[in-house]
């Protein structure tokens, strides 16, 4: 945000914040505005499949996930990796696709998902939980099969 002094004249001087161009974050975000809460999910369950790969870090999806569950994605990734060290097995990247997403609302601006994420080998399941912070869907759960 850039500040600037108010237009009109005042006996206190006081400062008005003045969106920049560059600035893509609404003022007053609108509810009818956010993104598709399914897209979302399927997103972020591609992306918690490749952190627990080794393929992604967890601070790439940082933003869209709350503190507890960015603490959570770290343990279970220094898990899978100690795991992975011991077993000398190389990393790579894995060839994913997820699969239909099954969501219901329990609450007004939550969101409940699970994503079926499909690997050469294996599925595995992802259940994610997105509410509303900030103006914009923030997984606070994740589960994994």
């Amino acid at each position: 945000m850039q500040w600037e002094r108010a237009a009109e004249p005042s006996p206190e001087p006081h400062l008005v914040a003045v969106p920049r161009e560059t600035d893509t974050t609404p003022v007053d975000p609108d509810p009818g505005t956010r993104t598709d809460p399914d897209e979302t999910a399927r997103a972020l369950a591609l992306c918690v499949v490749e952190i627990l790969s080794g393929a992604r870090e967890v601070d790439s999806i940082a933003r869209w996930v709350s503190e507890d569950v960015h603490r959570h994605l770290l343990r279970r990734a220094a898990i899978t990796a100690r795991n992975r060290s011991a077993l000398r097995r190389p990393l790579s990247r894995p060839a994913l696709r997820a699969g239909g997403v099954v969501s219901c609302s329990p609450a007004q601006d939550v969101v409940e998902a699970t994503v079926v994420v499909h690997g050469r080998s294996h599925a595995r399941a992802v259940a994610i939980r997105l509410e509303v912070r900030n103006a914009r869907w923030r997984a606070t759960a994740v589960g994994v099969l």
